[in-house]
């Protein structure tokens, strides 16, 4: 019982250590954004990085997952003869959950993947140890511009997954499920309204920075080896893909409880 208690509660002590040191260094990346001196190069390297090459996979999964969106609601509002909301649950679903979750996946699985590989390589062949030596901070030089891009593209992303997946949506109700163009187009607009698209950029945004902190921790804090960037590169994908889906609920509740 006792060798129980230990366990757990050393389980839990290592928790909070992780919890604490997280935070702190998610509280000084965020404040070395605003903090001289600014490279502004790293930053449209990053923008670029994150943001533009990020299009492709982001583009594509909207695309399909409106399409598949609709079909499925076809076939469960047709046994309801509520085929009419088909637009209003597409464009919903994309604007509020889907396009924000799963371009937070993508570019996790991408993005987060990257950064942890890339700074764990930069810390296991003392590149980071250099860049202190030449007083040089790490995180204004490698972390502010990865995080500052996050924040910054991943709502640009999902703004565009937004229109990808209802055109998917679209596309597949009118030549497929043969429904009218015009009344489709119609029900989508008096569906939508501001906070529906504002809550998933905000959503987004939240992600980006959840995506770009959890890649930069891991790959920071990475063990020496290349054993210890692959875990670092596994863990940064796990932790942001779990926080991710954990703060999608806590902000839905607090858009639309």
């Amino acid at each position: 019982m006792l060798d129980a208690c230990e366990t757990i509660g050393g389980t839990i002590m290592r928790l909070i250590r992780g919890a604490g040191r997280l935070s702190l260094f998610a509280g000084q990346s965020v404040a070395h954004i605003f903090l001289p001196p600014y490279f502004p190069r790293l930053v449209l390297r990053q923008l670029i990085d994150i943001g533009y090459y990020s299009l492709p996979v982001v583009g594509m999964t909207a695309l399909f997952t409106g399409m598949v969106l609709a079909l499925q609601s076809y076939t469960g509002f047709t046994r309801f003869n509520a085929e009419g909301a088909i637009a209003g649950v597409v464009v919903l679903s994309m604007t509020r959950e889907l396009a924000p979750v799963l371009a937070g996946l993508m570019v996790a699985g991408r993005v987060g993947a990257a950064i942890a590989a890339e700074i764990g390589t930069m810390r296991v062949t003392e590149q980071i140890d250099a860049l202190t030596t030449l007083s040089v901070n790490p995180f204004k030089y490698l972390i502010a511009p990865r995080v500052l891009a996050g924040t910054l593209m991943l709502p640009c992303l999902v703004l565009l997954g937004d229109i990808v997946g209802v055109f998917g949506g679209y596309i597949v109700s009118i030549y497929n499920l043969g429904f009218n163009p015009g009344r489709y187009l119609s029900q989508t607009w008096d569906v939508v309204e501001n906070i529906d698209v504002i809550s998933g950029l905000i959503k987004a945004a939240v992600f980006g920075l959840i995506v770009a902190v959890m890649g930069c921790y891991h790959g920071y804090n990475s063990g020496r080896g290349a054993q210890g960037v692959g875990a670092a590169t596994t863990n940064a994908v796990v932790s942001a893909s779990i926080l991710i889906l954990i703060f999608n609920y806590l902000l839905t509740q607090v858009f639309f409880s």
